[in-house]
């Protein structure tokens, strides 16, 4: 009963991206499936845990990624320890929730192409929050397609 195609009561929950920054979070999910990243939204950083809590009532969230930017020499970068609170705070707020680390560096970059890539203006490829919102989708299509067995 709890195995046709709608419904399936073995259902995954979605993986969620976090590109966070200073400012501003890019913020990308994929479909219940985990076979497609999709940008999802750029938010103010201090709204961030806000906007997760409302989030993971709608939404089944199996765990989030958290971009890691680090320097060529594998160091960390000057952001990380704004990102290193914001985990802290993350952990206290959803204790139960998986998040895992991975590498983002040149994100912001391959975001930027892509922008340039798809024909979108000069005055759209200045548009920081879409630049945030693309990183984040990269973050998390580079996740799926090292976790996929295809």
């Amino acid at each position: 009963m709890g195995n046709d195609i709608f419904g399936s009561s073995n259902q995954k929950g979605r993986i969620l991206a976090i590109d966070y920054g200073m400012k501003r979070t890019g913020i990308a999910v994929t479909d219940e499936m985990q076979m497609i990243a999709s940008g999802l939204t750029t938010i103010a950083s201090g709204e961030i845990i806000e906007w997760l809590k409302d989030y993971f009532t709608k939404e089944k969230v199996e765990r989030v990624l958290i971009g890691e930017p680090k320097q060529m020499n594998n160091e960390p970068s000057q952001s990380a320890p704004l990102i290193a609170a914001f985990v802290e705070k993350f952990k206290v707020v959803f204790p139960d929730m998986p998040i895992e680390h991975v590498d983002e560096r040149f994100t912001s970059k391959m975001a930027f192409q892509t922008m340039i890539d798809s024909g979108l203006k000069k005055k759209q490829r200045q548009n920081k929050a879409l630049i945030d919102e693309i990183a984040a989708t990269i973050i998390l299509q580079d996740y799926l397609s090292k976790k996929s067995p295809f």
